[in-house]
């Protein structure tokens, strides 16, 4: 019984600390600058090695970033390689997995791990279909402003481990621009970012 009351009276205590929290703010305000929380939505360049003339195929790639916080947060990317091939060779891969901010400055480097699936158009309509793939890879972004940011070098390791009995392995580069949708939030209030 006794430890019930030396209980309630440190929960008491806590509670009323709590409670003064807002009135008596004991730190001051933030006055580092920081990214926060963003979604943002872009567009790449992408060529990657085909496995079956080697060529680097091209395409286009759509992607989309969901920063709950500056360090870790979630991607998701469609691309399309249907440029500078032969024979009908393409592939499609939807993908979406983890993202890690490496540092919340204007030049971000960052690393991502995607899972997802790759349709893959073989020769001469010779095979298709559409199998796991899982990505490895990383990249530098370079905020140009509040809302736009340039993808530096974004770099893919795609890994088909069940093509047609074999396994595909391919590493590609991509390059692009994203707009974040979300506006910045400052503290102290207009700060500006230093260039």
């Amino acid at each position: 019984m006794q430890s019930f009351f030396r209980f309630s009276r440190i929960a008491a205590a806590l509670l009323l600390l709590g409670m003064c929290g807002r009135v008596v703010q004991a730190q001051a305000r933030a006055t580092a600058l920081g990214p926060g929380s963003y979604v943002a939505i872009g567009g790449a360049a992408s060529a990657f090695p085909s496995d079956y003339d080697g060529r680097n195929i091209a395409g286009g790639m759509v992607f989309m970033d969901v920063q709950p916080t500056y360090r870790y947060g979630f991607e998701g990317e469609t691309r399309f390689l249907r440029y500078h091939t032969d024979e009908g060779v393409s592939q499609t891969n939807y993908l979406m997995g983890v993202h890690v901010g490496i540092r919340p400055q204007r030049l971000r480097p960052y690393a991502k791990f995607l899972v997802g699936a790759t349709r893959i158009q073989a020769p001469f309509g010779y095979a298709q279909g559409t199998f796991f793939t899982f990505v490895p890879g990383g990249g530098v972004d370079y905020m140009l402003s509040d809302r736009w940011t340039v993808r530096v070098v974004d770099l893919e390791y795609q890994v088909v481990p069940q093509f047609m009995g074999s396994e595909v392995r391919n590493f590609g580069i991509s390059i692009g621009l994203s707009f974040r949708i979300n506006d910045v939030i400052r503290l102290p209030q207009r700060a500006t970012l230093r260039r």
